[in-house]
Formats: C-alpha cells, sequence, structure tokens
C-alpha cells in the first residue's frame, strides 16, 4: 500500500510520520467522541426528570435549537464518522478526506446550537412571554444573542488548547519512554505550535468575554473579583480566601487598579459590589475557578512560548521540559472545567436570567435522597470512564514504542526507498 506513494524517501517517511500520527489522534478523537456522546445523553434524560419546569417554560426555545443540533451536527458526524474511523483501506484518499473533514465541521456545528442556547440561558433575547411561557420572536436574535459570539469563540479556543497540549503531552511521554519516531517529534512540534497560537488569541478572547460578562451580568464578576462595595480604581485580587458573612477577603494579595483597568478599561472606572445585589451567585467557587482557569491558561501559555523556543534553538527539548509537558496532558480539561463552573453557577440564582429560576424549574417529585442517589451514580460512572480514557491514552502511546511498530516502520522506509 506505502509503495503506491511512489515517492522519494524523505517525502515517504515524512509522509509515513503524517499518516501514523492521524492513526493514533483518530483513535483518541473517537475515544473522546464516545465520551461525548456518553455524557450528553445523561442531559436529555434531565430535562424531563430533574427540571421539567425549564422545557415547560422555554421549550419553545430550547426544543428546536436542541433538534437543530441532532438535525445538523449529529447526523452529519454519525453519517461519516464510520467511514472516517474504518474507511480508511475502502475508499479513496479524497474520500477520506472528505469525511474527516466533514466530521470535524459537525463537531464544531454542534458546538455552535448548543452554546446558543447556553447563552440564550445566560442573555436571553428575541422571545416574548404569553402566560408564563416563552415564545420565539426573533430567531436570529434568539441565537445570536449577546454572549453568544464570545461564549463560542472562547470555547472553541479552548478546545484548540485542550488538543494542543494532549497532542504535546502524549508526544512527550512517547520520547519519554525511548518512542523516537518521526511522528512523536512531529506532534510535539504541532501540538506546541498551536497552544502558542491559540494561548495569546484565548486571553485577548478572554477580555471581551469579560466585559461583556460585567455589562449582562455584573454579579457575576463582583463574585469573580471579589469586589464587596462598588467601588472606584478597584484592585484586582491575585488571590485571597473571600468570607461572605463577614463581606471581606482574608489573605488577600491585591495590584492596585487593576481589575477597573482589565474590566472597564479604565484605571478609575467604577465597578459595582458584591453586596449591592439581591440576586447574587455564590462568590467562593467562582472566586476559586476562575483563578484555576486563568493560572493553568497562563501556564499553558508559558509552556507553549518556552517549547517553541527550545524547539527553535536546540531542536530538542530537555527531560525536564518533557516532563513537564507530560504533566500538562490533560491541562486544558482542568481549565474549560474550571471555566464552565464559574460560568454556570455565576448564573445562578437564575436558570435562565431573569426569565427562571433554578427553583422554579426544579421536579417536585423527586425527593433530596433520590437526586443524591442518582448524582454520586452518575459521579461514579464518569470517575470510571474518566480513569478509563486516560489509562487507554497511556497504553496507546506507549504501544507506539513496541517492536510491530518498529518492524513496520522499517519495511515502510524499505518501501519508499
Amino acid at each position: 500500500v506505502w509503495c503506491k506513494w511512489r515517492e522519494s524517501r524523505t517525502e515517504g517517511t515524512l509522509q509515513h510520520q503524517w499518516q501514523q500520527a492521524y492513526a493514533l489522534w483518530v483513535k483518541f478523537f473517537a475515544l473522546s467522541f464516545a465520551l461525548g456522546v456518553v455524557s450528553g445523553i445523561t442531559m436529555s434524560f434531565q430535562f424531563g426528570t430533574n427540571w421539567p419546569g425549564f422545557m415547560n417554560t422555554v421549550g419553545n426555545i430550547a426544543g428546536p435549537l436542541l433538534a437543530y443540533e441532532v438535525l445538523t451536527a449529529f447526523f452529519l458526524e454519525a453519517g461519516f464518522l464510520g467511514i472516517m474511523l474504518f474507511g480508511r483501506s475502502r475508499v479513496s484518499n479524497r474520500v477520506h478526506a472528505l469525511a474527516t473533514v466533514l466530521v470535524a465541521f459537525g463537531t464544531t456545528l454542534s458546538a455552535f446550537w448548543i452554546l446558543a442556547l447556553n447563552s440564550w440561558m445566560h442573555t436571553p433575547a428575541g422571545y416574548r412571554l404569553q402566560d408564563g411561557v416563552a415564545h420565539a420572536a426573533d430567531w436570529w436574535a434568539i441565537i445570536f444573542n449577546p454572549s453568544f459570539p464570545y461564549r463560542l469563540s472562547h470555547t472553541l479556543t479552548a478546545s484548540a488548547l485542550t488538543v494542543a497540549f494532549l497532542i504535546a503531552g502524549t508526544s512527550a511521554y512517547r520520547i519519554l519512554k525511548g518512542d523516537q519516531a518521526g511522528d512523536a517529534r512531529l506532534g510535539l512540534r504541532v501540538g506546541l505550535m498551536i497552544a502558542v497560537l491559540a494561548a495569546p488569541i484565548q486571553m485577548l478572547l478572554g477580555d471581551l468575554h469579560g466585559t461583556n460578562t460585567l455589562k449582562h451580568q455584573p454579579a457575576k464578576i463582583a463574585a469573580i473579583e471579589a469586589i464587596w462595595h462598588t467601588q472606584t480604581a478597584a484592585p484586582l485580587t491575585l488571590f485571597g480566601i473571600p468570607e461572605t458573612q463577614a463581606g471581606k477577603t482574608h489573605f488577600a494579595v491585591e495590584i492596585p487598579y487593576l481589575a477597573s483597568l482589565i474590566l472597564t478599561h479604565n484605571a478609575h472606572g467604577e465597578l459595582r459590589g458584591y453586596q449591592d445585589f439581591v440576586e447574587k451567585p455564590p462568590m467562593a467557587p467562582l472566586f476559586y475557578g476562575f483563578r484555576i482557569m486563568v493560572g493553568v491558561g497562563v501556564l499553558m501559555l508559558v509552556c507553549a512560548v518556552f517549547g517553541n523556543y527550545l524547539l527553535w534553538r536546540k531542536r530538542t527539548l530537555p527531560t525536564w521540559f518533557l516532563r513537564v509537558l507530560t504533566g500538562m496532558m490533560f491541562s486544558g480539561w482542568v481549565a474549560s472545567l474550571a471555566g464552565w463552573y464559574v460560568t454556570e453557577i455565576g448564573r445562578q440564582p437564575w436558570l435562565v436570567t431573569g426569565l427562571l429560576t433554578t427553583a422554579q424549574a426544579t421536579s417536585t417529585s423527586l425527593n433530596a435522597g433520590m437526586v443524591w442517589t442518582s448524582l454520586l451514580g452518575y459521579l461514579a460512572l464518569y470517575a470510571v470512564l474518566l480513569v478509563s480514557f486516560i489509562s487507554v491514552v497511556l497504553h496507546l502511546s506507549r504501544a507506539q514504542n513496541t517492536p510491530e511498530k518498529r518492524i513496520a516502520d522499517s519495511a515502510f522506509a524499505e518501501c519508499s526507498s
């Protein structure tokens, strides 16, 4: 099969590296896709079991958006996923490449519709109320609601960063285990290059998203920054221990003026205080979650810049830095999860801001014991799936450095020459 390429030895080797990289990463994609489907199914059941008030009130808007996601994105992914995973030797290269592109487009389209609904829940627009039920008045305004562009771009860039460090981390792990294959070095370079491009963009998007949140959800910003009272020239709290009852942050490490400068682009800008809001989210999860997200993001930027610098200067990475990248393998998920905790908890006490509270949407037929039982069951299942996912990723990475693979590499090199 490889002889069909009829290329020179150098070109064939490079082609082989890309082919080997694809063969490995498509397995990781299949694992991630499967976990996404399993976790997504839970949400559809919860609408009917735990949150009937949600669909009763905003089902006329949420239902069509979820249906659009299924009819466009999910069917597109499902239709071409089989060709992408199993059709490599059964269809032409062009058809296989087209199937891969369509699956990627389908996953992006899925994010588009899901985030359109999620953003609408934060900043609802384009609807009218009739007998306490929301009806669509302008679908364009519903889909492209005020926070949607920022949330979509921020999430997609976070996904790129997550994948970049997964690629770089697993490639570093392979090299540490003695795998000197070309596709391992290729994955290391590609992962770090994606990271160094995406990280600064993500920070810019985060700044834009923050100013948009300040406009539409100021109580969330007050909780994130631990700003207790309305003030001008507000300092940025790098770290501390906020105490809601006392209304103060213990052991606070602050930078003067910086919170006002970042959020209002004016060092003397005014920010509303947490205690000035009647309806406000819990502060601690937002305060700590935001700092985890930003802290991991800054660490990712530093690793990306330093890693590319070392590759540019020395063409290789020292062992200690390979260990750092291995430790950063799943850092993107940590930052993304922390960010989503900030996003969703920061909407409380609203499920749909200004329209439907969490208390109004919950089921009255379920007691606390039933909810806790199902929640703990799901957490246990997800923990098993997470451990399994990490174990398989590490196993696949180690499996690339086997005698069988080295024999195949040697055979390909002879075929190419």
